[in-house]
């Protein structure tokens, strides 16, 4: 049997753009990308803690060092700029393996999106 548990996770980050007329997608930090193990492509889940949006799209990366979180396509009309999201992606696994996997998180300084 498969299980679906959170693989990774970014904990507080602020909406620093919000792009209407761009294919879609979220653009992170790669930094950050990096530090939660989240891969470009990757399919992510978006909590809006602001407003209580929920939403999925997938990650790009962004300039490294930037802080860069920018809703893009569609999902810039659920965001403004300055909100804060948790970002969380999740992997199939088998049960025993599920049952002993340790998630990545990742706790960036909240006014800029940067690593501690």
């Amino acid at each position: 049997m498969l299980v679906n548990v959170v693989k990774s996770k970014i904990h507080r980050v602020k909406v620093t753009g919000a792009e209407l007329h761009y294919i879609g997608s979220i653009t992170i930090d790669e930094d950050l990308m990096d530090a939660a193990n989240i891969i470009e492509g990757e399919r992510v889940q978006i909590v809006n803690v602001t407003n209580g949006e929920r939403l999925e799209t997938y990650a790009i990366p962004g300039p490294r060092k930037s802080g860069e979180i920018t809703l893009n396509g569609a999902a810039a009309r659920k965001v403004a700029k300055g909100d804060i999201l948790i970002l969380i992606v999740y992997a199939f696994m088998d049960f025993d393996e599920a049952k002993k996997f340790k998630p990545t998180l990742c706790f960036p300084d909240e006014s800029t999106n940067l690593l501690k």
